[in-house]
């Protein structure tokens, strides 16, 4: 039993390689998470297991090791690299004598430091409560369950069940409040729908210059530093593409490999504006030798806020770092896939500006579609878009529209209404009915 060391800025750093091969890229990324958590980096220990230790994580060996540093080093804080169980954790304090954060409990602490505005607070703490709910049952002497017999009956409620329910209520509270504003961010989303605002989202891995590109852009002023989550908030600006169409465009947070799933639920409402955007900028750090495996990080966090099917435009930035110079990439069909950039420099704005106004506009879709008696908000919607150009009723109450709309409307309305891709006038006699989207 004991009471829970206070935490400090001295800190060790525990990684552990659970395999036969040395993640030396993942070292590196944590060094940079203690950094830009304000850490102070006093040694850093690795140590090679085939899987976890049930008890410490790092084994009984490792542990004594530690708690030998710690005491050299004065440490009050030790980081590790990993996921920790509430017990795990609680079994490395009291082993250590000192505080234990393992890799989600120290992304979590980066956010709060980061948010700004109102809405990022509230985000941040309801991630926070979250991962706090879970490791209610960890070394404080005050929470544990009062012991029977004469006098020593408590009043009814344990603190642990008092803490619990407070912590509850509060995630209540924050979720209110979060719901408020995510009703005000839905509203600005419809304006734009009402008014065919098209919109790109930043997206990437953290620190590959998106906040950057977003000012050279939009010449706002949101905070940039070489760190990482230097930008936490949403931020959206108005984008001047070439050929006057209204564009708007967002900054988004920052993704990272083994992302906490309680920030992500968090920050979904943020995030809507990534799922619902146009076109996707994905910036992507030319410099970096583990692009690929950041590309592919970013991709499979895409996939699970769901926006894995949104068009994306690849960004090459930082070329000033390398040898590469300005340019824009086609795939087979003539589509522009990816545009190399200095965003430090401003070298390539105008063509990927120029790439962007190509692929918002995209091509034009011509053909006919059935839609169903029930899909009448979606036809009430094409008609104000003004791409019906010719209907025909069906004699079992179906709709065919023959519609003329842009690749990028049609992908739109495709996500948000289930619209079916438009199929040639002979190709539909040739089927004889069109099949109808219910």
């Amino acid at each position: 039993m004991f009471e829970r060391p206070e935490a400090g800025h001295r800190a060790l750093l525990i990684h552990v390689d659970l395999g036969p091969a040395a993640d030396t890229d993942a070292l590196s990324e944590f060094r940079e998470l203690a950094w830009s958590a304000g850490a102070e980096v006093l040694e850093v220990l690795t140590h090679s297991r085939s899987s976890p230790d049930p008890r410490y994580f790092v084994g009984g060996g490792k542990a004594e090791e530690i708690a030998e540093a710690v005491e050299f080093h004065k440490a009050d804080l030790v980081l590790v690299n990993h996921h920790l169980s509430p017990s795990q954790e609680r079994n490395l304090e009291a082993r250590l004598k000192c505080r234990v954060l393992d890799r989600t409990g120290l992304i979590l602490d980066i956010f709060a430091q980061r948010a700004q505005t109102h809405e990022g607070k509230l985000q941040v703490e309801l991630a926070q409560l979250t991962h706090l709910s879970t490791r209610l049952v960890r070394g404080w002497t005050h929470l544990e369950r009062q012991k029977g017999g004469i006098g020593l009956r408590g009043p009814g409620e344990t603190q642990l069940e008092m803490d619990r329910r407070m912590i509850g209520q509060r995630i209540k509270q924050v979720s209110r409040r979060l719901d408020k504003v995510r009703k005000q961010r839905d509203q600005g989303r419809q304006g734009r729908k009402r008014r065919e605002v098209t919109t790109a989202s930043l997206v990437g891995y953290t620190n590959a210059g998106k906040s950057t590109l977003f000012n050279r852009l939009t010449e706002a002023e949101v905070y940039q530093a070489d760190q990482l989550f230097a930008t936490l908030d949403p931020t959206l600006r108005h984008l001047p593409v070439p050929g006057g169409s209204e564009t708007v465009l967002a900054d988004t947070v920052g993704f990272i490999r083994h992302l906490p799933h309680d920030l992500v639920a968090a920050f979904r409402s943020t995030l809507q504006e990534t799922r619902d955007a146009d076109l996707l900028l994905h910036v992507i750090d030319v410099a970096d030798p583990e692009r690929q495996e950041r590309i592919e990080t970013v991709d499979e966090v895409l996939d699970e806020i769901g926006a894995g099917d949104v068009p994306q435009l690849l960004v090459f930035n930082k070329i000033d770092l390398t040898d590469k110079t300005v340019g824009v990439e086609r795939d087979a069909d003539g589509v522009i896939r990816a545009v190399r950039v200095s965003a430090a420099t401003g070298e390539g704005m105008d063509l990927l500006l120029a790439a962007v106004a190509e692929r918002l506009a995209g091509r034009e879709l011509d053909g006919w579609v059935r839609l169903g008696p029930s899909q009448g908000r979606l036809r009430a919607r094409l008609y104000a878009l003004d791409a019906v150009h010719d209907e025909s009723p069906t004699s079992a109450g179906d709709i065919d529209l023959h519609l003329r709309l842009s690749e990028s409307v049609y992908q739109k309305l495709a996500r948000e209404e289930g619209l079916p891709r438009p199929r040639g006038l002979d190709e539909a006699e040739a089927s004889a009915a069109l099949p109808a989207s219910h």
